[in-house]
């Protein structure tokens, strides 16, 4: 277990979803945060949550839940900024992301962000399809905290999408393997969350 911290993103407007806040959404009798905290928190001794809107909705999870620095719903890069904030201000160098909408994400996901990544840059996840096609995960990655005002002036700029800033950063990618399915699978709409179900059964 490292003790750098990380933070879970569930910070979007879950429209696909019907507007469900998707972090309380049930998955095997348990909400996908409980899930992600579970699976997260066997690999990083802090964690805190990004999220927006009437925030005491967490307080039965009993963690520190930060809002988007900047206003007006503008994607993950915001909660990532959350992130990087939150985690200078305890010290740290760097802060590992998750999505809470992608419950099997690699118990070994820390561990290989810290170790094969290019000491003090950016790494994002990414798998491979049947096709050897890479795909990139860039709400899972690691993040150092002196990116943040870069990071905060681009947002304010217009910039939106996180492969957008990344490639911009020269960002690594650390590829995960595929094993069963695609361990980043994520839940978006209803069926994707029935298919979750599913697959419970097969997450290994």
């Amino acid at each position: 277990m490292t003790t750098l911290p990380a933070m879970i993103l569930a910070g979007g407007l879950g429209t696909r979803m019907g507007t469900r806040d998707k972090a309380l959404c049930q998955l095997g009798g348990k909400t996908l945060l409980e899930l992600g905290l579970a699976r997260l928190g066997a690999q990083c001794s802090t964690i805190a949550l990004n999220a927006n809107g009437n925030l005491t909705r967490f307080d039965p999870f009993k963690k520190q839940v930060i809002p988007d620095p900047l206003e007006g719903h503008l994607g993950p890069l915001s909660g990532i900024l959350a992130a990087m904030d939150w985690a200078a201000g305890l010290g740290h160098a760097s802060v590992i992301t998750t999505a809470v909408d992608t419950p099997f994400f690699p118990h070994d996901l820390a561990r290989r962000l810290i170790s094969e990544r290019t000491e003090g840059k950016i790494a994002l996840a990414g798998t491979r399809d049947e096709t050897g096609r890479l795909r990139l995960h860039p709400t899972f990655g690691i993040w150092p905290t002196d990116s943040r005002d870069q990071l905060r002036a681009d947002l304010l700029a217009g910039t939106r999408k996180v492969t957008q800033w990344t490639q911009a950063q020269n960002a690594d990618v650390i590829v995960f393997e595929t094993k069963t399915f695609d361990p980043f699978f994520n839940i978006n709409t209803p069926e994707d969350l029935e298919r979750a179900e599913h697959l419970l059964a097969r997450d290994i």
